[in-house]
């Protein structure tokens, strides 16, 4: 499957050697293990740390750590449907499913279709994650109160109830802002109930299995700052990662003006922009370059002079908010 934007105006063989794109394009089964394991392995740290030291600020600290972790697997499932977690296709599918998808519900195979779709259809009216970006530049109090609900979890009840629709069949599958009804048809409640239960099982399955684990060690009760983060700083790191990847941008097919790739510090690197997440625009010139390999694709383009310097999450949540 070719994952290349073919409205990009921009093709990577008139920007690099073929020898720059055999090892841009390069994956690695032990980059894509060393990416799952030290993301569980921090995911982990965080039980420890609250299970012996357990106090509100340490639960707080979990829970703002968690929320980024969940968005760093969210990021590595988005690498695993490109086909780029791992080069072996088995392990890319398996292990980019169930332990990177499934764990914060969502599952490869629907998320390929529809993020490919995205891919294809950048800047126009047909791109399906165009509702997550077009209520921006926005004002700032607005701006505000969207935060204040992924905070508050209103965003996380919403997307779990839109999520429950999916999954047995009432809405189409999708990760944008809009939902699509699926006609009826002749299904019947069993249908939608089995739908329902094929979908959410394995989701269910992994999260019970990580509870398990923690009840086994004795201190299940740290499961809750899993949940908690589900439902606050989760929803508040994929806002942010979603504004400052496509919004305020122009309605072209142009990769350049229609995707933004944003400065990271170490404090983004933690929340908003984990595996390299923050290099969209070099993503969307060459979908088929592992995120790893992002940074040095940026540093070739700035070379040649064909991006700029990028501006800062800070920039990019000024220019959102900058409307009124």
């Amino acid at each position: 499957m070719n994952d290349a934007n073919p409205t990009t105006r921009l093709r990577p063989r008139d920007l690099f050697t073929p020898e720059q794109i055999a090892h841009l394009t390069a994956r690695s089964d032990l980059r894509g293990a060393w990416m799952v394991l030290s993301t569980w392995a921090t995911i982990a740290a965080c039980f420890a740390v609250l299970a012996i030291w357990p106090s509100v600020w340490t639960f707080l600290a979990a829970v703002f750590v968690l929320g980024g972790r969940q968005l760093a697997l969210a990021i590595l499932a988005h690498e695993a449907a490109h086909r780029l977690l791992f080069r072996t296709p088995q392990l890319n599918e398996w292990i980019g499913d169930w332990l990177c998808a499934r764990p914060i519900w969502n599952d490869v195979p629907r998320y390929r279709q529809h993020h490919l779709r995205h891919h294809t259809q950048t800047g126009t009216e047909a791109d399906p994650d165009l509702s997550l970006v077009a209520p921006f530049p926005t004002t700032r109090r607005s701006l505000v109160k969207k935060a204040l609900r992924d905070l508050s979890g209103q965003t996380a009840v919403r997307r779990i109830g839109a999520q429950v629709l999916m999954d047995i069949g009432v809405f189409d599958y999708t990760v944008a802002a809009t939902v699509t009804r699926r006609p009826r048809g002749e299904r019947r409640w069993t249908d939608y109930a089995l739908e329902g239960l094929r979908n959410m099982t394995p989701m269910l399955a992994v999260n019970a299995a990580l509870f398990g684990v923690l009840h086994a060690l004795g201190i299940g009760w740290t499961f809750w700052a899993w949940v908690a983060a589900y439902m606050t700083t989760f929803s508040l790191f994929i806002r942010i990662r979603s504004i400052a990847e496509h919004a305020c941008m122009e309605r072209s097919a142009d990769m350049l003006r229609n995707t933004r790739t944003t400065r990271a510090g170490w404090l983004a690197r933690l929340t908003v922009a984990p595996m390299n997440v923050n290099y969209h625009q070099e993503h969307h010139l060459m979908a088929s370059v592992p995120c790893y390999r992002l940074p040095q694709m940026h540093r070739l383009l700035r070379a040649n002079g064909v991006v700029d310097a990028p501006g800062s999450y800070l920039d990019v949540m000024r220019a959102a908010g900058a409307r009124g």
